[in-house]
């Protein structure tokens, strides 16, 4: 069965179209793959300075606003909600 021009055309066009849907979604992959890691270690600085902070006086509230900021900033946002807490 001999192969023309036009499907050669077509399977060359299909396979660029699907490298170009993979390089479309591999940005917001990345993004939310960061997302989660930080959403993750966030609750488990909170758990871990909730739970032995209490040594020494340290504690934060887990609710709604500092599950969303250590989930979105992570570490940094757990040490931010502390020194708010501390400060203000």
């Amino acid at each position: 069965m001999p192969v023309n021009f036009i499907t050669a055309g077509a399977v060359i066009v299909c396979i660029l179209l699907v490298a170009l849907l993979f390089k479309i979604i591999k940005t917001p992959l990345r993004w939310a793959l960061k997302l989660l890691l930080n959403a993750i270690s966030g609750f488990i600085a909170l758990v871990i300075l909730n739970f032995f902070g209490a040594i020494f006086g340290l504690s934060l509230s887990i609710n709604l606003v500092s599950c969303l900021v250590a989930g979105v900033l992570g570490l940094p946002g757990v040490v931010l909600l502390l020194l708010i807490k501390y400060l203000f």
